[in-house]
């Protein structure tokens, strides 16, 4: 048949023939760059849903971590002797309900129901004609017995106390204590309980709880 065509025919017919096969070419092509972007499209996709789906998981354990509570130990003459999970800023009062309340024995002339308690304390309530010292006692690291409690008419020299001994100020643990000796070290004794303000993690609402149970003479 090509035998037949003339020569300017041929030229024409070879043209029409690489034309055809350059838009073939040309939609090949163009098909596997479709597919390539599509598959980078899809993997982008699974990668953000990948990185939304971890940062919702941290924003749960953030929550969980946020749950802030404290152990106590209630003792003497309440229904029931144990150690009690309480939300943190929890009363002794609260404490006291969390055991199912008190006994007939009980004298509470000297509990303080509005004392607010820190984790690892242990309240006891007295009975009638018991000594009523101690009401709280501190989860220190003195091993004495007598060190480890301090109430109202017992106060606390922090001027010559040694960190056992502030240990026993209620609100007060071992890292506190140290730096009350550390600050009494470098700036000198406290003209005045107020300037214990000045010691690192001791505020006004710390103060409050323990002006009563310190003094300077």
């Amino acid at each position: 048949m090509l035998e037949n065509l003339t020569k300017k025919q041929k030229i024409i017919f070879g043209i029409i023939i690489i034309f055809m096969v350059g838009i073939i070419v040309y939609y090949i092509y163009s098909s596997l760059n479709t597919v390539d972007y599509n598959s980078q499209e899809i993997s982008d996709k699974l990668n953000l849903d990948t990185n939304e789906l971890e940062i919702e998981n941290v924003s749960i354990d953030t929550d969980v971590t946020e749950t802030d509570e404290i152990l106590v130990h209630v003792s003497g003459c309440v229904k029931e002797e144990k150690i009690v999970n309480l939300p943190t800023g929890s009363r002794v009062n609260d404490a006291i309900e969390a055991v199912g309340g008190l006994t007939k024995e009980a004298d509470l002339t000297n509990v303080n129901l509005a004392y607010i308690l820190e984790d690892g304390e242990k309240v006891y309530i007295p009975k009638k004609g018991e000594d009523s010292s101690p009401l709280i006692t501190l989860n220190s690291y003195s091993t004495s017995s007598s060190t480890n409690s301090l109430n109202k008419s017992t106060k606390i020299n922090i001027n010559k106390a040694k960190e056992a001994e502030l240990e026993t100020i209620p609100g007060i643990g071992p890292s506190t204590a140290l730096k009350i000796i550390n600050y009494r070290n470098e700036n000198g004794k406290f003209k005045s309980i107020e300037d214990i303000k000045n010691v690192s993690g001791i505020g006004d609402s710390k103060y409050e709880k323990i002006k009563e149970y310190i003094t300077i003479k």
